[in-house]
């Protein structure tokens, strides 16, 4: 990891995420709460050590990229740029008001989302046109493109990793949040992905694979520049619904309306890990 980054302040930011995401499935639509709990620390990694993005010029014309193709855990992406400053985190409040700009999911009214999305399997073909883009334009910026691993079950998918290797675009990165498990159950039960990394590579793609949940890893792979003229593959390890334990790898935590008691059981989970951890929320 980056001396410039301190484990704690990632691990706070982590934890505080974390607090967030279930405030706002705890509305009365409620909220994707698995797979935004699962993608916390890759988001984090980001955003907080990763990215080249201004949150005072949200639309820099030489930032970085980052697209959310499983745009079902917007509230996990919302929760990271009020974090970072995108906006105040006190307009988290809105999520899911009748007329309001957070909505289930993100769309470019909110600073810091390049796209809207939701519709799975088109984030990676957007991603290859971001990174195509660059090269024309002679810039240096990443495009980081993160999918669910059901979301790979969507042929456009294939479609856009064979483009991007094909086209030779090292500056796309694509994290994949592997989870293990979708709306209808486990990803190998309904339509298997494994063996994952050597798909990734037979279309050309370097892979990498990581604990999901590991942020010095994290960190450390996504900093780093793939090799020339291939684009990446992070495959991350993750647990849906990470952080609570009543539904960590459970599919039922996918969507999640918390009523009060359910809400203030989460955060006393919560809490109890940051006190645990020294008050990082590690």
């Amino acid at each position: 990891m980056s001396e410039s980054v301190e484990a704690a302040d990632l691990e706070a930011h982590c934890a505080r995420v974390r607090e967030r995401i279930v405030e706002m499935c705890a509305s009365v639509e409620g909220g994707h709460l698995g797979g935004s709990m699962s993608l916390v620390e890759i988001l984090v990694a980001l955003y907080f050590a990763v990215l080249r993005v201004d949150p005072a010029e949200p639309e820099a014309p030489g930032r970085d990229r980052l697209v959310l193709s499983k745009g079902h855990a917007g509230i996990g992406l919302y929760a990271v740029l009020a974090e970072r400053g995108f906006f105040p985190a006190e307009d988290l409040a809105g999520y899911a008001e009748p007329g309001g700009r957070f909505s289930a999911h993100p769309t470019p009214a909110i600073p810091g989302v390049e796209v809207p999305t939701g519709s799975l399997g088109h984030g990676l073909p957007l991603g290859v046109g971001f990174a195509l883009a660059a090269r024309l334009s002679g810039s240096a910026r990443r495009c980081f493109v993160v999918l669910g691993d059901g979301e790979l079950q969507e042929g456009s998918v294939w479609e856009a990793a064979m483009a991007a290797a094909s086209l030779r675009l090292d500056g796309l990165t694509a994290v994949v949040d592997r989870n293990g498990l979708q709306i209808t159950g486990g990803t190998e039960d309904v339509v298997g992905l494994e063996p994952l990394a050597d798909r990734w590579r037979a279309f050309g793609w370097a892979v990498v694979e990581v604990d999901g949940h590991d942020l010095g890893a994290l960190v450390d792979v996504l900093g780093k520049p793939g090799p020339p003229d291939r684009p990446v593959a992070v495959i991350a390890r993750t647990v849906k619904g990470r952080g609570l334990p009543f539904v960590e790898g459970q599919v039922r935590s996918h969507y999640a309306r918390l009523g009060d008691r359910q809400r203030r059981r989460a955060h006393a989970v919560l809490r109890a890990a940051r006190r645990a951890d020294g008050g990082t929320g590690r």
